[in-house]
């Protein structure tokens, strides 16, 4: 969406969908967040750091690049919350709602 506010201002926002999903995300992890005692911020570290994709084979053929990826970020988490002894319930539902937003980039990636 586009907003023209005149003299060659505008503010451009992402479509209404999205900004729907991420006001449903904010609204998760604040909640999440509360269940926590002490660090409630770490919720959202947990959530960033599995959103991460990375490219983990690359090669180039006729037809283009091609390039494998694979959500990192969310592998590095959930091997470090199988490894703590304190693995608290809202952490891991970040992390795989951070896993779920990985999945949708590699979709958007390859279409």
């Amino acid at each position: 969406m586009e907003f023209n506010l005149g003299n060659g201002i505008s503010i451009h926002l992402p479509p209404l969908h999205i900004t729907i999903i991420a006001i449903i995300i904010i609204v998760l992890l604040v909640r999440w967040s509360k269940q926590l005692e002490t660090r409630r911020f770490t919720i959202f570290f947990y959530f960033l750091i599995s959103t991460y994709i990375a490219p983990i084979y690359s090669q180039t053929t006729k037809n283009g690049v091609f390039e494998l990826w694979l959500p990192v970020g969310f592998i590095f988490i959930s091997i470090y919350l199988y490894g703590n002894k304190k693995c608290h319930p809202a952490k891991v539902k970040a992390s795989i709602l951070g896993l779920s937003i990985a999945l949708y980039q590699l979709i958007v990636h390859y279409i």
